[in-house]
């Protein structure tokens, strides 16, 4: 006769909502956690509120909408005294954009190129790279700025006595240049351009797939920023070919007419772009030096020139050590560039500082700045995240 087997007795499943569930009470703990740290920002914040009240000192937001009474020397968008609070806080997160933003390229640009200079077989430009850390990396960045601005006000001769290069002046206002009179045919130069980039993202998505299939390597710069410049050039003669300038002209005290970059956008960008280049070189110098020199043998047994082998070879795979030490030097350098207010350039800080003098708002004033930078920041690191992502190594 065959013995039965029989199942072993079912095991009652726990309860989702029971105690006894890890999940349920690690749900409970965080939303303990989040109305305790609820209820110590509103006791900060209705303190604050009884202290400003009995002090007599107003608070809100409503001076956003007042008038500024100010001027603001530097602005990408006109900007007079009549003009709100809020715009002159517009003005400031703009002016802090503009230089951040270009800074950020050009010290990528700066620091990737001293970083690989570090592995030149030549000893002068290995010399010259690490002087260059070495300097950058460890003189203060608020020396810095000072030492740019100095550099342009107190040698660069006065307008009067500019320096000119053709139609482009230097001197303690800073430079002064040429621009194009706004007409209908730069909007279709704009538009060529555009078209340009988006046929060479094309481009040149097909030639990574080219080489990745064959080996057979495609023009990935050259070509593309062919395409480009050439859908900007048939737009600009779709466009009517305008030719017309707005040229400086030397005055009695200043510089007249023209694009202008004043000594204090100057002064901070170049202090922010060669202190973070530094760092960037050494983010890039680690990151190669973390691929396997069996990857550099490789590249060298099948023929690749010095060039090829760490464009092709080499910064791509560093790319997954370089992304997040670099995604925090961009934090730095926009960060950092609150530190224009010592040389009077009108960032966000800068118009902050004025606001609060005049308003006595200071909650709100520096309130706002915190936002700002919180949210640039966070901006950045969800991009570079992004891109980190991308250049991962996936796995099979």
């Amino acid at each position: 006769m065959t013995p039965t087997i029989q199942n072993p007795p079912a095991v009652p499943a726990k309860k989702k909502w029971s105690w006894r569930s890890r999940a349920f009470r690690g749900l409970v703990y965080q939303a303990l956690a989040l109305a305790m740290i609820a209820l110590a920002l509103w006791y900060l914040g209705h303190n604050t509120l009884i202290n400003l009240r009995e002090r007599g000192i107003q608070s809100g937001f409503d001076f956003l909408t007042q008038t500024a009474g100010f001027d603001i020397g530097e602005s990408l968008f006109p900007f007079d005294a009549s003009q709100p609070y809020w715009r002159a806080f517009l003005i400031g997160l703009s002016n802090t954009l503009r230089v951040a933003l270009i800074g950020i390229v050009l010290a990528t640009l700066i620091g990737t190129l001293v970083g690989v200079g570090r592995f030149s077989r030549n000893a002068l430009v290995r010399g010259v790279c690490s002087a260059y850390v070495e300097i950058f990396r460890n003189i203060p960045i608020l020396l810095q700025l000072l030492m740019w601005y100095l550099l342009f006000t107190e040698v660069l001769p006065a307008a009067s006595e500019a320096w000119q290069v053709g139609s482009v002046f230097l001197s303690k206002g800073g430079i002064n240049f040429p621009v194009p009179i706004w007409s209908s045919g730069h909007a279709w130069a704009a538009v060529g351009l555009l078209a340009g980039a988006i046929f060479a993202w094309f481009y040149r998505s097909r030639a990574v797939a080219h080489f990745e299939a064959t080996g057979q390597l495609r023009s990935m710069v050259w070509l593309p920023l062919i395409f480009v410049l050439l859908g900007g050039l048939v737009g600009w003669l779709a466009g009517g070919a305008p030719t017309a300038m707005n040229s400086p002209m030397r005055g009695l005290f200043a510089i007249e007419k023209g694009g202008a970059l004043t000594p204090e956008f100057i002064a901070v960008l170049l202090g922010l772009t060669a202190y973070t280049a530094a760092f960037i070189a050494e983010v890039v110098r680690a990151g190669i030096q973390s691929v396997a020199l069996g990857q550099s043998e490789a590249a060298a047994a099948l023929g690749l020139s010095r060039q090829q082998e760490m464009k092709l070879v080499m910064l791509p795979q560093a790319l997954r050590v370089i992304i997040p030490p670099l995604t925090n030097q961009y934090l730095n350098l926009t960060k950092n560039s609150s530190l224009a207010v010592a040389i009077g350039y009108p960032d966000v800080v800068s118009i902050s500082n004025t606001a609060l003098n005049q308003t006595g708002r200071a909650v709100e004033c520096i309130s706002i700045v915190m936002v700002i930078y919180l949210s640039t920041s966070l901006l950045t690191s969800w991009l570079m995240s992004r891109y980190n992502a991308r250049a991962a190594i996936k796995e099979r």
